[in-house]
């Protein structure tokens, strides 16, 4: 048996309500495409930009990097 809490709601922020309100008005699905493709290039390059972040924080190599991804545990 899972003890895991209940999610609670959370308020939407500004970008999210922005969001919504543009997506009511009705696009095509190529627009639609295009704004998720626009998303998702947008959070793939603060990921990267944390990663690279982190990697140069910590002193890790490509070589580290393989090890960690190698790693079976």
């Amino acid at each position: 048996m899972s003890s895991t809490a209940p999610i609670q709601p959370t308020k939407l922020n500004s970008l999210q309500i922005s969001l919504l309100r543009l997506f009511e008005r009705g696009m095509s699905d190529e627009d639609t495409q295009e704004i998720r493709d626009l998303v998702v290039a947008h959070m793939s390059k603060k990921l990267l930009a944390e990663v690279e972040r982190v990697n140069e924080e910590r002193g890790y190599t490509g070589a580290d990097v393989d090890a960690m991804l190698n790693d079976p545990s």
